[in-house]
């Protein structure tokens, strides 16, 4: 059994991660505490780095990652005294050699408890691990007495052992929670970032199906009353037409299928109205930033509640704010306010850049309509505003544009029971 876990073939990526695991625990289990009297045991890193790599990066096999790990603090320890000439070599391998018994012991537990299946319960993870924990420095100390001779640990001595090791693992799991939830939150934004594009996409991929319909109907009329008149020629003409465009739409209904399976998010995914505003600000700082400019931002919000409509929330404030910073020229504000009127929940985007035109307003939300161009004159697409303004309606809320005297102010009014979960 051991054999298989010890000369299973390993991966160029596995074996870097061995080697980085068993040297950064070995560095790190030099930054010591000694809580005893003398140095016969210690209080280090090691653990602490050893388990949050694990946890990080889980190795293809625990047993051998622990014992490499181990063969690398005992050989560091060694080479680190024989520099110091500290001793013999026989005296310090008895007095590094129960170190070796720890971290393989502790690397041979998690693998044992199968640690994977416990990620997703902090609390349960951070008792076993401090149970394995304690059970490794246990029999490490007692080693240790045995070779060497060493006073032995009082009850307080193995009291303070124990909530050393509650405090060690709880500290790697709570940073090793942390991590992981900083990391999906990060997944979460872009997921919903892709998911905000799709679905504007969708609004006028619906839109076209509708047409297509109509045209269908169309040509199959038309059909008929070239059949009915004996237009052999062209009432098969006719009826060709007919079928390519069922045939479009079939596509069309296809690729609409497989792109709302991608904008449907897990039912299980908590979002709040403020998660949704953050990383509007987020993603447009960033935004910004590539464009070189120098923009600050200012969210005001006074109500907040959960929300299953976060897919066309962030792509109409996504696409609202994103103009905002594109109509800055180098450095500007732009003011995001949220707050509840009646039944409704109303969102101002204000910013200082270009402004629009007075005499554009009744234009603004109109296919191609854009007041963007490129560095060599190119206009934009101009469809962000009537991709918002259809997002905008399908929430059945209203959308209005004032012209201060610098920049562009939006007022969306949408019914909070229409975006409320």
């Amino acid at each position: 059994m051991l054999k298989k876990y010890f000369f299973q073939k390993l991966s160029r990526a596995d074996g870097a991660a061995l080697i980085l695991t068993a040297l950064l625990t070995a560095i790190a289990s030099e930054i010591k505490v000694v809580p005893f009297n003398g140095e016969a045991f210690r209080f280090g890193l090691g653990s602490i780095t050893f388990f949050l790599l694990i946890l990080i990066r889980p190795p293809a096999s625990l047993i051998r990652t622990g014992f490499v790990t181990a063969i690398t603090v005992v050989c560091i320890r060694l080479f680190g005294d024989m520099m110091l000439d500290e001793g013999h070599l026989s005296t310090s391998l008895k007095n590094h050699l129960p170190a070796f018994l720890f971290y393989f012991l502790f690397a041979l537990g998690l693998s044992i408890i199968k640690v994977e299946k416990y990620k997703t319960s902090p609390f349960l993870l951070g008792a076993w691990a401090a149970g394995i924990e304690f059970f490794g420095n246990g029999l490490e100390h007692l080693t240790r007495y045995w070779l060497l001779g060493h006073e032995n640990l009082g009850i307080q001595d193995w009291a303070l052992l124990c909530g050393v090791a509650l405090f060690r693992s709880y500290f790697v799991v709570g940073l090793y929670s942390t991590i992981i939830v900083s990391e999906q939150k990060k997944r979460m934004g872009e997921m919903l970032e892709v998911g905000s594009e799709l679905y504007a996409e969708t609004l006028y991929l619906q839109k076209s199906m509708k047409h297509i319909e109509q045209i269908t109907a169309s040509s199959h009329d038309l059909y008929r009353k070239l059949k009915k008149k004996n237009l052999q020629e062209l009432s098969v003409q006719a009826l060709a037409i007919t079928q390519e465009i069922h045939e479009v739409k079939k596509d069309s209904q296809r690729i609409l299928s497989g792109i709302s399976k991608v904008t449907k998010q897990k039912r299980d995914d908590i979002f709040f109205l403020a998660d949704v505003l953050n990383f509007v600000v987020t993603g447009n700082e960033k935004y910004s930033e590539l464009l070189q400019k120098s923009i600050t931002f200012h969210l005001s919000m006074s109500i907040d509640f959960e929300t299953d409509q976060q897919i066309p929330l962030l792509a109409l404030l996504n696409n609202l704010t994103a103009n905002a910073v594109e109509s800055i020229w180098k450095e500007g504000e732009i003011d995001i306010e949220v707050f509840e009127e009646t039944v409704y929940t109303c969102f101002i985007i204000k910013d200082s850049g270009n402004g629009i035109p007075i005499e554009d307003i009744s234009i603004v939300f109109e296919p191609g309509y854009t007041t963007k161009f490129n560095d060599r004159g190119v206009a934009a697409t101009g469809i962000g505003l009537s991709h918002v303004q259809e997002i905008i309606q399908a929430l059945d809320g209203q959308i209005q544009t004032e012209i201060p005297e610098n920049g562009t102010i939006f007022h969306i009014q949408i019914p909070t029971s229409n975006i409320r979960k």
